[in-house]
């Protein structure tokens, strides 16, 4: 199990947003738990000081291409970029110093997920270069895949059919859990148990961890196989219930 960090960006700045929050149009509804006085470049020499490879960068909304090139720049090679990809700028982000880019929307479009489009952005970009976004939340017994920053239900159910496909066609994926991203309140148990379970390619969590007890029990559920990230909560975002230097502990004792 890693320690994933991130960097959101929203506004050109690093910010911890409840992701439910997140509307188009309805700018009052915005909960922000923390704006950094620090560039996002800030960020990523931190991390890089600590050698924490896979994290990723996301940009929710418009105005933070150049910001995400500077957080690349500090950190070349070693951090993931999503929001508002495409295969058409996909390669660009890659040579900005992206490892990887995360994808949603443009291959989960109208409901469903638009197979063209994917094959054509494992094309431009590589299956070796992709993370497929797969954040999701609940509806009755089921994860369904959700779009737009998490505004929109798609007809795609996270299931083991799903991921097996998927994965045929991306290198990770990364998973928000968005009913509780930026809450503090906890994980979703039974999402990461099934992720450990129906997984066969390195996955990263999202959404609700609240403290080190949450990052433990992450690595018990998963079975040491899910990697996991930490926003809200932590001091360098604000948080009071957790410290970076204690998520950086437990990501070198969990390697």
């Amino acid at each position: 199990m890693q320690f994933r960090p991130c960097i959101d960006l929203h506004d050109g700045k690093v910010k911890q947003i409840v992701g439910s929050t997140l509307k188009d149009g309805d700018p009052a509804a915005l909960k922000t738990n923390f704006t950094a006085d620090h560039p996002s470049s800030w960020f990523a020499e931190l991390y890089k000081g600590d050698g924490l490879t896979g994290g990723h960068i996301i940009k929710l909304g418009p105005g933070n291409d150049a910001a995400a090139a500077e957080a690349l720049a500090a950190w070349p090679g070693a951090m993931q970029i999503g929001g508002g990809i495409t295969a058409e700028n996909g390669k660009e982000w890659l040579e900005k110093g992206a490892s990887h880019v995360i994808v949603t929307s443009y291959v989960f479009s109208d409901g469903q997920i638009n197979h063209e489009r994917l094959q054509k952005l494992v094309n431009a970009v590589g299956k070796e270069n992709l993370v497929l976004d797969l954040s999701c939340r609940k509806r009755e017994n089921d994860y369904f895949i959700v779009t737009d920053r998490w505004q929109k239900f798609t007809d795609v159910v996270v299931s083991p059919q799903v991921i097996d496909e998927l994965a045929e066609l991306c290198d990770e994926f990364l998973i928000h859990a968005a009913d509780v991203e930026g809450l503090c309140n906890g994980i979703e148990t039974d999402l990461v148990t099934k992720l450990a379970d129906w997984s066969p390619i390195p996955t990263t969590y999202a959404g609700g961890v609240k403290d080190i007890s949450d990052m433990k029990c992450i690595r018990e559920l998963g079975s040491n196989r899910l990697h996991a990230t930490v926003g809200s909560a932590l001091d360098i975002f604000g948080g009071s219930t957790m410290t970076y230097k204690e998520v950086v502990e437990f990501h070198k004792n969990s390697r």
